[in-house]
């Protein structure tokens, strides 16, 4: 276990985990939550790892909600206060203080936190504060801000400030007076003080004619400082109750530590939930800095790993701080069956920071950490991350490159569970160069070997080599995987690209000629390559990057034709949408024109029939023509533009009587009794209410809209038969129009009976929208009324819902 432990601190120390402990504190607001953070504990277990996740989610959500962010204001680090007032011993103002602002800032934090529906998790770890409201209002009635031990924190204490203030006052106009009688035997007008006592600066040849005590003298010995025989009592008195004045603060003091004291326990789990809250907030910023995103950790150690676009975070606090160079994303998709993955390529390529950033990754998840990466990061829950990363050679223990490899990897399988299966989670290791430092056909033997006895007792590792041996690994054995990091051979650069199922190549023999080195050389070098087959292998791989490349260009193209196919799709609905709209506001602005023009003529009518009642006419019979002429000419008009209602094919399903139906007033479910003649309404029980209800208020059990019922045919056979000549105008006029806004339904009822028994054709009544009370009492009486046949909301033009059009029979 010791061994285990171990090779785990030495992984973490190769994956720079302290450095990233050192910029998480970085954004802690305690001195303790700035230490916690600086450790970065990573969790035992995954229970502990998720319910860190879930503290950095709710924290980030909340604090960035609260203006300028949670903040720990008053927060001090009790770790010395508290262990001293539990033993009895007495602590100063200013610790003692800063227990009362401690207490206050969890008061606020927690009131800031508490929302179990939010915030669950962080809701019941600030549940557990007790933050003593009557210790820090004893601790802030005694002790002042600054420090100061107030007057009112005990009698006694207020009593020897007063004696004290006096005794000064005194003692200050009794120098005060010296200074002007002795005014010409004085080097300077001004008190001094020596040894903590007032003294005056006298000339040296005149001390002997003021009486007192020489406490000093200058440097030249032109100036001698002597306290005043007069005040010396004054000053001895002082001193007494200066020290008087210390023992009170000071039995104050211990009566506040003791309270302290007492409450020790309380306060130290109050210490470690602030701890544990700041460290939460800093997980919580860190990662909306380095804009990551929660992992999802799996319980089951062969669960699938999936890093979208992963950058190493230490790389990312470089290029933002130091101006680095961009970070160049990887993306790593391990499967339930891989086991080791070799990657291949050349130096410099990003093979080691591939390493080190998925193993981060997996120790920031258990640490409770958010991960730089895309999507939404998923990956098992990882007890040991183990890694030989680096140069082991060692020149006080004798230790070549290859010995320490060794040793190191030794440590590394003793710390892995022989079954293969590590009940505590899975196990990640990552191993840099493997086999390398040795003759390369036996290095090449012992990373097979090794990979192999990896592959049977660790979840996944993760090996860099240059062997090309190994890249043939994946044809024998399915738990094998290769990837490579890209290179541009034009440029002699890396790309730092991450390529999945395809080894790499050294590019040596093409980094050599664009070097300039001799051509003869070089075809000597390819002669010999050939002969093992390495040249005919890095001409496949050259092909496979060839057509991963002719691909990745094809699935560029046909994501941007389909961006432009979605454009184009935009655009035309727009354009659809536009001339929809324009061809409703033709439409409208026709019905308008049409609307003044009837009620132009209307009006012409009017005078007309008005002159002849009034006898003013010459030739009644020309007049009478010309009315019967200009009403046609109305008639003709409405029929010619009356709208056409559109023909919609209502098709979908109606329900029957004994259907079950949801009522999603309700949000039950209920029976259908029975449907009205036209179909728009039904009489529904729910339960022990019986409900009649519009079509438009239920909906299937499976969620199915009810299609309107089809326009009654016999009303519109009744329609047609009728004589025309026989009904009154068709159009809305003042006549036939009556208003009853404002009136109550029994007033309206009688107001519109009385116009509808002398109607000679359909009536407006105009009710406006307002409540609907007045509408719907309408509506129900006229349905009672046997002369009448029907009654519809008016024409839009005609005020649509505020107004009704009742067609008598």
């Amino acid at each position: 276990m010791i061994q285990s432990e171990a090779i785990q601190a030495e992984a973490l120390e190769l994956l720079e985990w302290p450095r990233l402990g050192e910029q998480v504190a970085g954004f802690a607001g305690t001195t303790a939550g700035r230490a916690l953070a600086a450790g970065l504990p990573l969790a035992p277990d995954l229970a502990m790892s998720s319910r860190l996740l879930a503290e950095t989610t709710e924290l980030l959500a909340l604090d960035g909600l609260t203006e300028g962010g949670l903040s720990f204001q008053g927060v001090a680090d009790l770790s010395r206060t508290l262990p001293l007032c539990a033993k009895g011993g007495i602590a100063s103002a200013d610790d003692l203080l800063a227990v009362a602002t401690t207490l206050a800032a969890a008061r606020r934090l927690r009131r800031q936190i508490d929302d179990p529906q939010l915030r669950p998790v962080t809701t019941a770890l600030v549940e557990q504060l007790r933050t003593l409201p009557e210790l820090e209002q004893r601790l802030r009635f005694c002790i002042e801000e600054g420090g100061r031990v107030a007057d009112r924190a005990s009698p006694a204490l207020a009593e020897l400030r007063r004696q004290l203030a006096a005794a000064r006052a005194d003692r200050r106009d009794r120098l005060n007076g010296l200074l002007r009688r002795f005014a010409p035997l004085l080097q300077d007008a001004v008190i001094a003080e020596r040894n903590g006592r007032p003294v005056l600066a006298v000339k040296a040849g005149a001390a002997s004619q003021v009486p007192g005590l020489v406490h000093d003298s200058s440097a030249s010995g032109s100036t001698v400082f002597i306290e005043p025989q007069a005040v010396l009592p004054l000053g001895n008195r002082i001193r007494q109750l200066e020290g008087e004045e210390r023992e009170a603060e000071l039995a104050v003091l211990q009566e506040l530590s003791g309270l302290v004291g007492e409450e020790a326990d309380t306060l130290e789990q109050l210490q470690r939930i602030l701890t544990a809250l700041d460290y939460g907030v800093a997980r919580a910023r860190y990662g909306a800095w380095l804009g990551a995103v929660r992992p999802e950790l799996e319980a089951e150690p062969t669960a699938p790993l999936l890093l979208e676009e992963l950058r190493h975070p230490l790389l990312l606090w470089q290029h933002r701080h130091q101006g680095g160079q961009p970070v160049v994303p990887v993306s790593v998709r391990v499967g339930p069956e891989l086991r080791v993955v070799a990657i291949t390529g050349p130096n410099t390529g990003g093979k080691t920071v591939t390493l080190k950033s998925v193993g981060l990754a997996a120790l920031m998840a258990r640490a409770g950490l958010f991960l730089p990466c895309s999507g939404t990061p998923r990956l098992p829950w990882c007890s040991q991350v183990l890694a030989d990363i680096g140069d082991e050679q060692s020149l006080q223990q004798n230790l070549s490159t290859f010995s320490g490899h060794i040793r190191r990897i030794a440590r590394i399988l003793a710390a892995l569970p022989l079954g293969g299966v590590d009940p505590r989670g899975a196990s990640l290791v990552l191993l840099d160069e493997v086999g390398a430092g040795t003759d390369p056909a036996e290095g090449t033997a012992l990373a097979i070997a090794l990979l192999r006895q990896l592959a049977e007792r660790a979840r996944l590792t993760i090996a860099t080599t240059h062997f090309g041996e190994l890249k043939a690994l994946k044809y024998a054995d399915p738990r094998f995987e290769n990837a490579s990091v890209a290179f541009d051979v034009d440029t002699l650069s890396p790309t730092y690209h991450l390529q999945w199922g395809i080894p790499g190549r050294s590019n040596a023999l093409a980094i050599a000629a664009r070097l300039g080195l001799e051509s003869g050389v070089l075809e000597r070098a390819q002669e010999l390559l050939a002969p093992r087959g390495e040249g005919e292998v890095n001409h496949v791989i050259a092909g496979l990057e060839n057509q991963r490349q002719r691909q990745q260009e094809a699935a560029e193209e046909a994501a941007a034709l389909l961006a432009r196919t979605e454009l184009l799709h935009e655009e035309l609905l727009q354009r659809w949408q536009q001339q929809k709209e324009q061809s409703a506001e033709l439409q409208e602005q026709r019905r308008q024109q049409l609307e003044r023009s009837i009620r132009d003529g209307q009006q012409e009518v009017r005078r007309i029939i008005r002159r002849l009642r009034q006898g003013r006419a010459v030739d009644t019979t020309a007049l009478g023509e010309t009315a019967r002429r200009a009403g046609q000419r109305l008639k003709s008009l409405e029929q010619e533009h009356r709208p056409t209602p559109e023909r919609r094919e209502h098709r979908g399903w109606r329900p029957a009587v004994g259907d079950r139906v949801r009522v999603l007033s309700l949000g039950k479910a209920g029976e259908v009794l029975a449907l009205s003649p036209d179909g728009r309404e039904l009489s529904v029980r729910c339960g022990v209410m019986r409900l009649n209800l519009e079509l438009a208020a239920i909906e299937g059990l499976n969620g199915e809209k009810p299609a309107p019922p089809e326009p009654a045919k016999a009303q519109v056979q009744i329609r047609s038969r009728r004589n025309p000549a026989s009904r009154g105008p068709q159009v809305r006029t003042e006549r036939n129009t009556v208003d009853v806004r404002g009136m109550r339904v029994h007033e309206a009822e009688a107001a519109v009976e009385e116009q509808l028994r002398a109607a000679n054709g359909p009536l407006w009544v105009i009710h406006g929208i307002g409540t609907g009370k007045l509408k719907r009492g309408l509506r129900e009486w006229l349905a009672t009324v046997p002369y009448v046949e029907r009654v519809s909301d008016a024409e839009q033009g005609d005020g649509g819902p505020g107004c009704s059009v009742i067609w008598p029979k």
